[in-house]
């Protein structure tokens, strides 16, 4: 295990950590807990394109990290809520920095791989 932290060394422990918050469906599931807790279905519909599998095995590992809570209401039949913790709260603002970051220059990387796509097919 690195001692001092470093993330560059594979055996840093806080690789594993980077791995799974910022993963696109680490970063989309966070993000949208910011707002309020969720049921299992509304983190589906706003989390558009993740598989219900995929959805599922996140927030295991998000509750694993302890980034997110799962509360079971004592409903019939029993409901199911995920919400930050205070932990997975203080990531609101690094990821809708980078979220943000990502809105604004888009339109530039898209243009950015189209302009190396051409260049790529003329064999350059």
């Amino acid at each position: 295990m690195a001692a001092d932290g470093d993330a560059f060394d594979r055996d840093c422990p806080g690789r594993s950590v980077l791995g799974r918050i910022a993963s696109r469906w680490g970063v989309l599931i966070l993000s949208a807990l910011v707002v309020r807790p969720m049921r299992f279905y509304e983190l589906r519909d706003r989390v558009d394109g993740i598989s219900e599998k995929v959805l599922a095995q996140n927030l295991r590992a998000l509750v694993q990290d302890g980034l997110v809570t799962r509360t079971v209401h004592p409903t019939n039949p029993p409901q199911v809520s995920y919400a930050l913790t205070e932990l997975g709260a203080g990531l609101n603002h690094p990821l809708q920095a980078l979220l943000d970051w990502i809105m604004v220059h888009t339109v530039d990387i898209v243009a950015a791989r189209q302009r190396h796509a051409e260049v790529g097919s003329r064999g350059v």
